[in-house]
């Protein structure tokens, strides 16, 4: 009993330290307890105590890492060099060195030399190169540097886990052809990685819509790989192509889905998971939904001009066409799908909207086959290889 009274003074004055000192640092705290450890019998053991529930919260010191996590910490100084092999092996991180390297793009920094040193792609849960996709549709390539876009390239063409679909679009979006690693999948072509019927996703569905109108769309047609195969289910987070066409109302791309799958324009497949189709002229009617809201008249324009009917039935609501969906949400287009039938909707006239005459007659009335761009790809690599593919 005496000695519980002896403790409950020190232990007083500890608590009223810590509320009094509650902006002052931890080590300052825990300087404070030792004092007040030493001027009286409260024990070491009660100050490690205190100061480990003071600091639980704390990052640990990147003196106290490993090399490979200090290397793939944001918040530590990384010196190239350093990384070893056996800390590699036995890294303490909760994902592969290699994922938690490549799905950020501040570590970059350390893909380089992970690769050198030994880590394995095949240690990774699935592909590095996916982690990152998800995170980041098209990340700044255009800021690495040669030896990063060199480890980069390394693992689109080491894995084969790496040819997926989300991958695939973040290898053709306008950042990665910036950088020059677009020729990653002209090599996946070149190399039989994208065989039709061995993969999971349609290439040409998931194709940047800039990149569907090149030539390489149309090499990827020549080698088998089929338009209707595109509105089949596809394993991916991203959204299918035709609809980041209409998203980012690209007249070009549109063009291509309407000559090739003219069903488009009235109903798409579902998508991401959802239980039914839907329709785009009801779609982009949406608030939000295109990427540049100031395009939506044009793009509904584009979408009449191309067989998509105003009167046409909503799948999550048959009892409601398009004309009164836009009339339940006032939105502005109303009169502009409510126009007389026989009135001609201009299509919007733009470097990226010009088409060209297909084959006579078209595959769709009114649709004509969209210009392609006579270039396959710019043949410069990020690994300096400058043979042309």
């Amino acid at each position: 009993m005496l000695r519980a009274f002896r403790l409950a003074g020190p232990l007083a004055a500890l608590a009223i330290g810590a509320a009094t000192l509650a902006g002052c640092t931890a080590p300052g705290l825990i300087l404070t307890a030792a004092g007040i450890a030493t001027d009286t019998s409260m024990t070491w053991e009660m100050v490690k105590h205190v100061h480990a529930q003071l600091t639980e919260d704390d990052p640990t010191p990147c003196a106290l890492l490993n090399s490979v996590q200090r290397a793939l910490n944001g918040r530590c100084e990384f010196v190239p060099g350093t990384i070893r092999p056996a800390d590699i092996a036995k890294s303490g991180l909760q994902s592969c060195p290699l994922t938690a390297a490549t799905r950020d793009a501040r570590l970059w920094r350390a893909l380089p030399e992970l690769i050198e040193k030994g880590a394995s792609y095949e240690r990774c849960a699935r592909s590095p190169l996916q982690d990152l996709a998800e995170i980041d549709a098209c990340p700044n390539f255009q800021a690495a540097s040669p030896e990063i876009l060199k480890a980069i390239v390394y693992l689109a063409d080491n894995d084969p886990r790496a040819v997926r679909h989300d991958v695939f679009r973040m290898f053709s979006c306008r950042n990665a052809r910036a950088a020059g690693l677009d020729q990653v999948l002209v090599g996946w072509l070149d190399h039989g990685k994208l065989q039709p019927g061995t993969l999971s996703f349609s290439p040409l569905e998931a194709l940047d819509p800039d990149v569907l109108v090149t030539r390489f769309g149309r090499e990827l047609q020549i080698a088998g790989h089929l338009p209707s195969a595109a509105l089949d289910h596809y394993d991916g987070s991203l959204p299918m192509g035709f609809e980041e066409a209409l998203r980012t109302s690209h007249w070009a791309a549109l063009g291509w889905w309407f000559y090739e799958l003219p069903q488009l324009a009235n109903r798409a497949p579902p998508s991401r998971g959802a239980q039914m189709g839907w329709v785009p002229l009801q779609r982009v009617l949406l608030p939000g939904y295109l990427v540049n809201p100031d395009a939506q008249a044009d793009t509904v324009r584009f979408l009449m001009a191309h067989g998509a009917d105003p009167r046409s039935k909503l799948p999550f609501d048959q009892g409601k066409n398009v004309i009164g969906f836009a009339a339940a949400i006032r939105s502005p287009m109303v009169a502009l799908l409510d126009a007389p039938a026989a009135r001609t909707v201009p299509v919007p006239t733009t470097t990226l909207a010009q088409t060209a005459t297909g084959a006579e007659g078209g595959r769709a009335a009114g649709v004509s086959r969209p210009a392609r761009q006579a270039a396959r790809f710019d043949p410069k690599s990020p690994t300096n290889d400058t043979t042309t593919r």
